[in-house]
């Protein structure tokens, strides 16, 4: 089985909100897909967390503290 991303993660897990907001789903598969869905947020979550983690240490000056520098977007130029 292939490891999942975190976008197909993230789509997988609107599809089971759209399924359960429709409630149409009989009552043990709402109980799957729900299960289902608090596992993919879980690992959504905990790649965000890891991600974070990675972008803390890329920031950091000589002295290991934080820098802060804006998040350029297509209106500021980047340094």
């Amino acid at each position: 089985m292939a490891k999942k991303t975190f976008e197909q993660s993230i789509k997988q897990l609107e599809q089971i909100v759209t399924e359960l907001e429709s409630g149409e789903l009989p009552l043990e598969l709402a109980i799957k897909k729900f299960e289902e869905g608090m596992e993919l947020s879980r690992f959504c979550s905990q790649k965000l967390e890891e991600t974070e983690r990675k972008i803390t240490l890329l920031m950091q000056d000589g002295a290991g503290r934080p820098v802060e520098k804006p998040f350029p977007t297509d209106n500021t130029e980047s340094d």
